[in-house]
């Protein structure tokens, strides 16, 4: 089955544009886009800004669910206090 290329929620289209020029700019590629365009970018840097842009959701997410949020050193992943089995209410 073919992937759609719709967003599921076509209202976010322009916000999510503003997280990845923000995102870029702040990893100092965002006049290279500017310039030249996503097109043009390595799939390097378009890793590094689409893997900050989950990162941000997911903390995001989190935050609006109330819980907080805790990070395990060795795996470095981040779950929150509220579904860590480990931590008994």
């Amino acid at each position: 089955m073919a992937r759609s290329r719709k967003p599921v929620n076509p209202q976010s289209e322009n916000a999510l544009d503003r997280m990845k020029f923000e995102v870029a700019s702040e990893l100092g590629i965002a006049e290279t886009v500017r310039q030249s365009g996503w097109s043009t970018m390595t799939s390097a840097d378009c890793g590094r800004v689409g893997g900050q842009m989950v990162r941000r959701m997911i903390e995001q997410y989190e935050s609006g669910m109330g819980g907080t949020t805790t990070t395990n050193a060795t795996t470095g992943s981040t779950m929150t206090a509220q579904m860590d089995a480990n931590n008994k209410p």
